[in-house]
């Protein structure tokens, strides 16, 4: 991938047709049990292999992206989902079914990958993974307002899949190729913030494994427990994904005024009480509230999360590597949910569900506190040993360009070291202040060397 950040659609298009199945999730898991004769666990398995499949193809590109280019991997991404779910669609055979999900798993984790890396290397990783989302959350709600009243069995949805991908594979040729011979080897330097990053990662997958065991048996929730028709179903969740456009749109304008923390801890913790609400659910109001709350939170937090994972590596291989563990854990969900629910029925798995949410939620937001996820304030940057940087800025008339905006997201210090050479011809009278000539008696926050 070339240094220079690209422009983003291409990303957004590509980490659509990547994302679409996982969105897609309950209205698949529901056909292939009422059209194929599976049972509950075992269409939930179904989903499970797609989703593994997935972030196989995520662990497997992450840090590689770079080398290879972005355009290859993601027409090869993309070619894998037309013709593993295009086969899906194709048949009626449960292990030709199997064998096509996860081909076209292993392509959309392909694609997923491939775009997660590119939004790493914007300028503003969190405003185009917010476009992504906005994307997919608005090409799934429209599928699930029409693809109820087309029928088609297990077919359909699969086949929207395929098309989706195919509709994008123009989209590539704006993705950058692969890279210089050489350019190759500064991909396999040290992760940075590897504890960070590893904490950030199963917080994901502990996350995403309690959504999408809910999300896995919305449907059977509102078919069974609520007595819905799928139609009306349908109409809740295209409702929901709404209110989740509605969400990414403001997490987009919101940016970083609040930092990381704030959004992810907060919203959460709501995401956690939507799940107890629509898990108890016995009547179309409460169902269609815990829905609706629910998506419209879920894509803020997880916009803020993919965001999170960007910053933590430039390359995109926090990113990709989070992204993957995220897919295990959406992977694992419809089993979850599938066991829970016919063990403990659906009120009570909700409330594990809920208690699982509102344990992550205190180390994911302390990854997004270490790794300057808060609010920039008077006094939150400090040198080592030294004064509130921002504090003594704003007190000493600096120019106004030099202070920091509230909300402005916490800057990195490097520290530079000066050979002994060096240091052994540098005496007291080569440091001046870096106030205006003359201001002696200024108290300024920064110094600058006049050895030349």
């Amino acid at each position: 991938m070339s240094s220079r950040p690209r422009a983003a659609w291409p990303l957004v298009a590509v980490f659509t047709a990547g994302y679409l199945a996982a969105y897609l999730l309950p209205t698949i898991v529901g056909r292939l049990s009422a059209y194929l004769g599976l049972s509950s666990a075992q269409a939930g398995l179904v989903g499970s292999a797609l989703l593994l499949s997935s972030a196989s193809a995520g662990f497997a590109l992450a840090g590689r992206v770079e080398r290879y280019g972005s355009r290859n991997p993601a027409r090869l991404g993309l070619a894998l989902a037309v013709v593993g779910y295009g086969c899906a669609a194709l048949t009626a055979s449960v292990p030709l079914v199997v064998a096509g999900v996860v081909v076209g798993g292993f392509g959309s984790g392909t694609a997923t990958a491939v775009a997660a890396a590119g939004i790493a290397a914007q300028h503003d990783p969190h405003r185009t993974s917010s476009l992504g989302l906005l994307s997919v959350s608005a090409t799934a709600g429209l599928l699930y307002l029409t693809v109820p009243h087309l029928g088609g069995g297990h077919r359909l949805p699969f086949a929207s899949i395929a098309l989706v991908a195919l509709l994008v594979w123009p989209a590539t040729s704006r993705l950058g190729g692969s890279s210089p011979v050489g350019a190759a080897t500064a991909v396999h330097g040290r992760l940075p913030h590897r504890r960070s990053g590893l904490v950030l990662a199963g917080g994901m997958l502990v996350w995403s494994m309690a959504q999408n065991a809910l999300w896995g048996v919305s449907s059977r929730i509102g078919v069974v427990q609520v007595g819905l028709s799928e139609v009306t179903v349908g109409a809740v969740f295209a409702a929901a994904l709404g209110a989740g456009l509605l969400g990414v749109m403001g997490a987009g304008m919101l940016g970083a005024r609040l930092g990381r923390a704030v959004p992810i801890g907060l919203g959460t913790m709501i995401i956690a009480v939507s799940i107890v609400l629509s898990s108890s659910a016995d009547d179309l109001g409460s169902f269609a509230t815990g829905e609706i709350m629910w998506n419209a939170f879920y894509p803020v937090v997880l916009s803020y999360l993919i965001g999170l994972a960007a910053s933590l590596d430039v390359r995109g291989r926090w990113a990709v590597l989070a992204g993957s563990a995220s897919s295990v854990g959406v992977a694992c969900g419809p089993v979850l949910g599938s066991v829970l629910s016919e063990q403990a029925g659906y009120a009570v798995m909700g409330l594990i569900l809920g208690a699982a949410t509102l344990l992550v939620a205190a180390p994911v937001t302390a990854v997004a506190l270490h790794t300057g996820g808060r609010p920039l304030v008077p006094g939150s940057v400090r040198r080592r040993g030294g004064a509130p940087a921002a504090l003594l800025a704003a007190t000493t008339g600096s120019l106004s360009g030099a202070v920091p905006k509230l909300g402005a997201p916490e800057q990195a210090v490097t520290e530079l070291s000066v050979p002994a050479l060096r240091r052994r011809r540098m005496v007291r009278s080569a440091f001046r202040t870096a106030g205006p000539a003359g201001g002696s008696g200024q108290s300024n926050a920064y110094a600058s060397t006049s050895d030349r």
